[in-house]
């Protein structure tokens, strides 16, 4: 990995972190090493990085804000690459292009102060902008497909290309991206509505209130651990098996809301992943459902 990490250097890919603690990298504040961690300056620089990666046949994750994914305490014998630079905005009337590493609870708030409707669902998910296109993320009815114009991508043959909402291929916290491995989010265009400013953002203080009494927001977490079955809610299965406040070592699930995971200071990710398989084994002994994880687990063996 030296070589490598000489190589990055060399051509002044970006910023650099050799053994990033991951824990410092994602909401549930827990996770092992990274060998290396990568925050490239452009697209050409991103690209530049692809074409090492690619060549020296290295593994690569994409790492947003960290908010929907799970790493496990091992070492990440590869490279995390982050698109915190990937952060410019452009608003003409109803459309915005924003890039990929933007803040969506940010981008939001701001759309909102200027009188655009549509992404009040979004208010409230600490995430990025391509993480949540990524994921189809979603809220309140609403999801990022219902205001997604397009996306820029990095193709698997690093070729940028635009992919129009269709391409996306959006299905519930699903996306063709997700669907197919190489393809990396850039930049995205979205097409919002109108709005009276003081409703929308009396919509957005209002849903801050509920999350706060609903959610547990005082402790690292990584939102919603399982996808809602067809007509059921994940977090009512759960709730009726009294699991609420089950806990293995520092995780422990919300006695606020069942579906999420708490850290309650001193968790490990192996923790974490044994009550979400806990979970999944009651729930199909109890319901006959398969729960599936809405959060990304990575550098797991299983």
């Amino acid at each position: 990995m030296e070589k490598i990490i000489n190589e990055i250097m060399s051509k002044k890919i970006g910023d650099i972190i050799v053994d990033a603690k991951l824990s410092k990298f994602t909401t549930y504040k827990v996770g092992g090493t990274a060998k290396l961690l990568v925050y490239p300056k452009t697209i050409d620089k991103l690209v530049e990085l692809m074409e090492i990666i690619l060549r020296e046949d290295i593994k690569y994750f994409i790492l947003g804000n960290g908010s929907n994914v799970l790493f496990s305490d091992k070492v990440y014998d590869g490279i995390i690459i982050k698109l915190d630079y990937f952060d410019e905005i452009e608003i003409n009337d109803n459309l915005v292009r924003v890039g990929a590493g933007y803040n969506l609870i940010k981008l939001a708030n701001e759309v909102a102060k200027l009188g655009l409707a549509g992404l009040e669902f979004a208010s409230g998910i600490p995430g990025t902008v391509g993480g949540a296109v990524f994921m189809n993320a979603g809220a309140y009815q609403s999801e990022m497909k219902s205001v997604v114009n397009s996306v820029k991508v990095l193709t698997p043959d690093l070729k940028v290309i635009t992919l129009t909402k269709e391409e996306m291929k959006f299905r519930y916290r699903e996306s063709f991206i997700q669907n197919n491995k190489g393809y990396i989010c850039l930049e995205v265009v979205l097409k919002l509505g109108y709005g009276e400013r003081e409703v929308l953002q009396e919509i957005i203080r209002d849903r801050k209130l509920k999350r706060k009494r609903t959610q547990p927001l005082e402790y690292p977490t990584a939102g919603s651990v399982f996808r809602n079955p067809r007509g059921m809610f994940a977090g009512s299965l759960i709730e009726n098996l009294d699991l609420k406040g089950y806990q293995i070592g520092g995780a422990k699930i919300s006695e606020k809301h069942a579906n999420f995971i708490i850290n309650t200071g001193n968790a490990t990710a192996t923790d974490i992943k044994e009550i979400i398989d806990v979970i999944k084994k009651k729930v199909k002994k109890e319901y006959g459902i398969a729960l599936r994880v809405e959060q990304r687990l990575v550098n797991w063996d299983d």
